[in-house]
């Protein structure tokens, strides 16, 4: 009896090391430079008030990611491939355009967060985006789905630096603890767009198209879902675990300040220096370098492959550069211009693109998650593996709550005195 629990124990844990990889890796590139920069400022602007908003937040990224997951599973087809098929050329062209358009501005954030990260360390922008522009390239364009996935997942671990670096700035945990499980509202458009920020850092666009292709790509049968959903759900905690840690030590150190101006994420791991010390600020650099890299990498490759999905040409790593071109092509291009813009344009114009592609991103992911709900609760699409009411009503209050805010966000800007009175 104990013999065959064990076996099957050690069964479950090898199929689930089989499988793992597309959650946990979508998930963990969520912490990329420009969401490491927006958690940073919500920390450093409005101390620990923000926290609450993870919760919420996560149980709606594992409801988004699920859905993905689950339908990359049954058809076998990525997302944008479906919505294709599915609304016509026309309608995924238009929608293609417009998230390609928001992931140049997230490409650019990547190389940005690493530029800032390497000056921490007395290295030029100069120098360290080319390098690192050239080393993500080789990574994708030479390697094989296993072996990029194999490194994806070993960049995953320096996430660690985060929660290190919330320790040594000693927030009060308490009063953290506290904020996590107590919400508070703010009616003012920087609390507004802040929250838009966070939220679609946090659930970005890129991150289902990206996720249902990893996960076709993989070739995991219905018969082994259950393993992916595990993937699934630990990216979604972990990653927002990162958040919360990021978030606490800005709001620990920076918030406290009084000094609460940052412009980019490597200005906030100088800020750490003095008031938590060098180690602090040290890990702090290192996580948004890690970051970075590993964020500049899949982002091109997400809309590579949703590009292509949705113009229904071949994609994926497995093929040579001759056998898929425009997919190559198009990440090429991507990473190109990510780098040269972070070459060419001062340091004033790129912090702006860093948030604003952040808040893009909360405006664009309700118009994904309705194409995504209309698909997954298509019988003959799905069949059985249809969503649940519960899914269902979590699916659309976020994508209503996005709405409101984004209306708000609007209103607030063009009319601060009457909505905001």
């Amino acid at each position: 009896m104990a013999r065959n629990r064990y076996r099957r124990w050690r069964f479950n844990l090898l199929m689930f090391l089989v499988v793992l990889g597309p959650g946990i890796i979508t998930a963990n590139v969520d912490n990329d430079a420009g969401g490491i920069y927006t958690y940073s400022v919500a920390g450093a602007k409005f101390g620990y008030t923000l926290l609450w908003t993870l919760v919420p937040i996560t149980v709606a990224l594992i409801v988004v990611q699920e859905i993905v997951a689950r339908m990359g599973v049954v058809t076998g087809k990525g997302l944008a491939d479906l919505i294709r098929e599915e609304y016509g050329f026309r309608t995924t062209f238009i929608l293609m355009m417009f998230l390609l358009f928001a992931d140049l501005g997230n490409t650019i954030s990547e190389f940005a967060g690493l530029a800032s990260g390497m000056e921490v360390f007395h290295v030029t922008r100069f120098i360290a985006v080319p390098l690192g522009a050239l080393l993500v390239w080789l990574l994708v364009v030479k390697g094989t789905y296993r072996s990029v996935e194999k490194i994806f997942l070993a960049a995953c671990v320096f996430y660690l630096a985060y929660p290190i670096s919330a320790f040594l700035a000693h927030p009060n945990w308490p009063e953290a603890i506290l904020h996590t499980f107590k919400p508070s509202f703010q009616f003012n458009v920087p609390w507004l767009y802040m929250l838009i920020g966070v939220v679609g850092t946090t659930i970005a666009p890129w991150m289902q198209f990206y996720l249902q292709s990893a996960v076709v790509e993989k070739g995991v049968k219905p018969k082994n879902y259950r393993y992916t959903w595990w993937d699934v759900v630990s990216g979604c905690i972990v990653t927002d675990l990162v958040a919360f840690f990021i978030i606490a030590a800005c709001a620990a150190t920076i918030f406290m300040s009084g000094h609460r101006n940052i412009k980019d994420a490597g200005d906030a791991a100088l800020a750490l220096r003095p008031l938590a010390g060098d180690a602090a600020a040290a890990l702090f650099a290192f996580g948004l370098i890690n970051a970075s890299l590993f964020s500049a990498s899949i982002l091109p490759l997400a809309t590579s492959y949703y590009v292509c999905e949705g113009l229904g040409v071949e994609s994926g790593i497995d093929k040579r550069f001759r056998e898929a071109p425009v997919f190559y092509w198009l990440y090429t291009s991507l990473i190109f211009l990510g780098a040269l813009a972070i070459v060419v344009l001062p340091e004033s114009a790129q912090v702006p693109i860093t948030l604003f592609t952040q808040v893009i991103n909360g405006i664009l992911l309700p118009f994904v998650l309705i194409f995504m709900l209309r698909l997954v609760n298509r019988e003959d699409l799905m069949g059985s593996y249809r969503n649940t009411r519960v899914f269902n009503i979590i699916a659309w209050i976020t994508c209503v709550v996005m709405i409101a805010l984004t209306l708000l966000l609007m209103g607030g800007s063009l009319f601060p005195n009457k909505l905001f009175s």
